[in-house]
Parts: C-alpha cells; sequence; structure tokens
C-alpha cells in the first residue's frame, strides 16, 4: 500500500522528469559574458537531484528508531524534570511518573506479522485487535494514575510549568508531529 506521502513524492518526481525533458527541448539563449548560466532546466535538474535522495531513502531500522525515541523521551523528561526544579520529597513521585511515562519493554514484538494477521478469520481479527486495545487501555490507566499522582505532589507554581509543558503531549498520537513548522499556540491561562 502506497502512502499518501510517497505518492505525492513520485508525483513530483515524475513532474520534474517531464519539465526538464521538455526543457530540453526549448532552444535557449546563449549566457552573455559574465552571467551565471542557470536555466530553469539545470533548475528543475538540481531539485531532481534534491528531490531523488529523499525518495531513495529506506526506512531507519526499527531498533535504530526505537532508540532514538527513547534518547529523545529522555531529553524530554530531564527538561521537565530541570524546569520543575522538584525537592527531595517529589523524587519519589518523579520516579514513579517517569517509569510509567516509558514505553513497555519489546511492545513492537507484540505486534503480529501483517501475513499472519491476514490469514486470521474477521472474527479472529477483531479479538486481537480487542485484546491490544485493552491492553493499551491498561496502560494508559496506568499512566494516568502515575500523573495524577506525581501532580498532586506538585505545588500549585510547579502545577502551572507541567501544565504548560506538557499541554501538547498527548494531541500529536505517536508520531510526534506538530505541522505548522512546529508552532502551537498556547491556551489561554486561567485566571
Amino acid at each position: 500500500m502506497i502512502s499518501l506521502r510517497q505518492r505525492i513524492i513520485w508525483a513530483s518526481l515524475l513532474g520534474s522528469a517531464a519539465l526538464a525533458s521538455s526543457g530540453a527541448f526549448a532552444q535557449q539563449a546563449p549566457a552573455a559574458p559574465g552571467t551565471s548560466s542557470s536555466t530553469p532546466a539545470a533548475a528543475v535538474a538540481q531539485a531532481e537531484d534534491s528531490a531523488a535522495p529523499k525518495a531513495q531513502r529506506k526506512r531507519m531500522d526499527p531498533a535504530q528508531r526505537m532508540e532514538r525515541m527513547q534518547e529523545h523521551r529522555a531529553k524530554r523528561l530531564a527538561a521537565l524534570k530541570e524546569k520543575l526544579k522538584l525537592n527531595a520529597g517529589q523524587e519519589s513521585a518523579w520516579t514513579s511518573f517517569a517509569a510509567a511515562s516509558q514505553p513497555p519493554a519489546g511492545a513492537r514484538a507484540q505486534r503480529m506479522d501483517r501475513a499472519e494477521f491476514a490469514k486470521l478469520t474477521t472474527p479472529e481479527r477483531l479479538e486481537r485487535m480487542q485484546a491490544r486495545q485493552a491492553e493499551r487501555s491498561a496502560r494508559f490507566a496506568k499512566r494516568a494514575e502515575a500523573t495524577k499522582a506525581f501532580y498532586a505532589a506538585l505545588t500549585p507554581e510547579q502545577q502551572k510549568t507541567f501544565d504548560a509543558e506538557t499541554v501538547h503531549a498527548g494531541m500529536h498520537g505517536h508520531r510526534g508531529h506538530h505541522g505548522h513548522g512546529g508552532q502551537h499556540s498556547a491556551a489561554p491561562a486561567k485566571s
């Protein structure tokens, strides 16, 4: 199955190739002495060269992707902890919160192969999906309880900081895409 992103890349590559080939048949005026010989065909060729690596780029190894995500998560948690300026009495609540924020070890290993999944009957697929949904709901409930307990241990000023720093945490799913250049408008402060 080809994703929308791949379709857009292929369409732009085909369009630029067509544009480049049509530009080769057009007559070009000789460049004036001392000026750049940049032409539309050259610009298209340069655009093709820069777009080609994106289309040919291989998907990142899942282990590398998980490692990169873990590093990113650790940096975000460390930055949050620093901004909260926790005292010694809040450390145990932070430890529980940070542990609950981590994805379970081997979560990706539980995923069924697509070919295996396709061999199942519809009721079997539905049962598998329902079981996975129940597992995710249980993990979410555990994470929510740890977050509530940690939040209760914070001072009102720390709670404001926590609210401001985590307002978008659940809005972008697992991918972390922000869109619009990564800019979000903050919710208005309550008085």
